[in-house]
């Protein structure tokens, strides 16, 4: 059942977000079979460029609420009143 279930929800993911569980699964296996190897982060073997574009892909998963500061808010004089 639990199987089945997993199987529609994959179905539905776009590749972005099957690139994240394929990912998760192999830091699961590699959790599992961290008593034969020891587990490297991401990280430490990626490269700049790989890092990079992990991170712009992070980022693009974040919510985006459009609210900002107001200009008053990132006047110095309002940081640093008396």
């Amino acid at each position: 059942m639990l199987r089945e279930k997993l199987k529609q929800e994959l179905d539905r993911l776009n590749e972005e977000q099957l690139k994240k569980i394929a990912n998760f699964i192999t830091f699961i296996e590699s959790q599992s079979n961290q008593t034969t190897s020891s587990f490297v982060p991401f990280w430490l073997i990626a490269t700049p460029a790989e890092r990079a574009r992990d991170f712009r892909d992070w980022v693009s998963q974040l919510p985006t609420t459009f609210v900002s500061l107001s200009d008053e808010a990132f006047s110095r004089d309002r940081i640093y009143e008396e």
